[in-house]
């Protein structure tokens, strides 16, 4: 095999469902090993993956830990049994939706040694009317006031990336590392002279649906605008799609 699928689990029984159903339809199996590590959700959604006959199921118990501490330790209690040249991490509101995209994505690597690592910072659709608001208010806000936005750290986000194993594992601490999953490690990496590629939303977006804050929509903290009934609406309306209903309606998708 020449790479290995890492998908956190946290109480998304209907993302988890189609997450993992997009994936093993647009997958090949024979080439790809998928392991999901459920973070004690204790609901459906880690029934559901106990039935899955093609994933590796790791089940952590996570008591006192937060919501990144839980993503991050769960990358890398998977990372610990990766064994291909490759791996990617997606999460469960990812949805693959072309044949090619791993293919896609491991082409990068093809002819480049010191690339470590492929994929975006931001996995959304922004218009363009939007991005030019925003440039015209950071300029009024720059120009007219004394605040200033601090250069953002860059880094591949891990909703959907892919990395070169043997230097991950030789070279960084893995993901939990006290700051944001993945952060560090791409910092580590780009020093010890690696190349991270990041790719535009739109060139990616051509392969997979980033279905942008679904996790925390579906299990909101209470406050936020991720909490709020339009927030909720939104989502709704992106899942109520011909894809979708196909793969929520077929069962075989979940045997080998």
């Amino acid at each position: 095999m020449k790479s290995t699928i890492i998908i956190p689990n946290y109480k998304t029984p209907f993302l988890t469902r189609l997450c993992l159903r997009a994936l093993r339809s647009c997958t090949d199996l024979d080439q790809t090993r998928v392991i999901v590590v459920d973070n004690d959700s204790a609901d459906e959604s880690l029934e559901y993956l106990r039935q899955v006959e093609w994933i590796t199921l790791l089940e952590r118990k996570t008591a006192g830990e937060s919501g990144p501490q839980m993503h991050a330790r769960a990358l890398d209690a998977a990372l610990a049994q990766v064994d291909t040249p490759f791996f990617a991490v997606m999460h469960t509101d990812t949805i693959v939706k072309d044949p090619k995209w791993l293919e896609f994505l491991l082409g990068k690597f093809d002819g480049a040694p010191k690339l470590a690592g492929v994929g975006s910072w931001k996995l959304e659709h922004v218009t363009r009317a939007k991005m030019i608001g925003q440039k015209i208010e950071d300029f009024f806000r720059e120009t007219f006031t004394s605040r200033r936005h601090a250069p953002e750290e860059r880094y591949l986000r891990s909703h959907c990336a892919v990395y070169r194993t043997e230097p991950v594992k030789t070279l960084t601490r893995g993901f939990d590392d006290n700051e944001t999953a993945g952060k560090s490690l791409h910092r580590m990496l780009v020093a010890a002279g690696f190349e991270m590629r990041f790719l535009e939303s739109a060139e990616l977006s051509r392969f997979v649906d980033h279905l942008n804050h679904a996790t925390m929509i579906l299990n909101p903290s209470g406050s936020g605008r991720t909490s709020k009934a339009s927030s909720r609406r939104k989502l709704d309306d992106k899942l109520d799609n011909p894809f979708y209903r196909k793969l929520m309606g077929n069962d075989a998708l979940d045997k080998l």
